[in-house]
């Protein structure tokens, strides 16, 4: 039998510490979807084309990693795809609370739904799509030296896009 998991996110847009979870979770997984969850009651920067389009260029580089879009819980999509396992990334005790409290939810919904959680790697701990808007509405772009800023945070795959969205 395949493992299949669903890391959804709103990767408002996706960073590196996404893509470390996505690596990390791509080792330990036969296939993995990356799932742009889309939630009507939140405001993102980016568009939801422009951020599926970001993770699948950041993603294209595992042959066992999908990505797509949904509007449902996550768990009918992992129902759908027939994933057993759900992928989460801790960066802190915050994130734990949060995540514990998800995950008991998913639990009820879907009893066969397992939640993996990965902890941050030390570099990425401060890493969050937060801060990057924040830095992208503060001016920063991704030509001259914002490149070498935002490319801490983005994979670099989505800075053409991170400019042609911000501009």
């Amino acid at each position: 039998m395949q493992r299949i998991a669903v890391f959804a996110g709103s990767f408002d847009p996706l960073t590196v510490g996404h893509l470390d979870i996505v690596r990390r979770a791509s080792a330990l997984f036969d296939e993995v979807w990356v799932l742009l969850a889309v939630n009507a009651s939140k405001r993102y920067m980016f568009s939801d084309e422009a951020r599926l389009e970001m993770v699948r260029k950041s993603v294209a580089q595992f042959s066992n990693v999908k990505a797509d879009r949904f509007d449902g819980l996550t768990v009918d999509f992992a129902k759908r795809v027939g994933a057993k396992y759900l992928v989460r990334g801790i960066r802190n005790a915050a994130d734990v609370d949060y995540e514990q409290t998800v995950a008991w939810n998913n639990k009820m919904l879907c009893p066969e739904c397992e939640t993996v959680f990965l902890s941050s790697a030390l570099e990425h701990l401060m890493v969050s799509s937060t801060v990057v808007r924040e830095l992208l509405k503060a001016g920063v772009t991704a030509t001259g030296e914002g490149r070498e800023l935002l490319a801490k945070y983005v994979p670099e795959q989505i800075l053409p896009i991170l400019l042609k969205e911000n501009s």
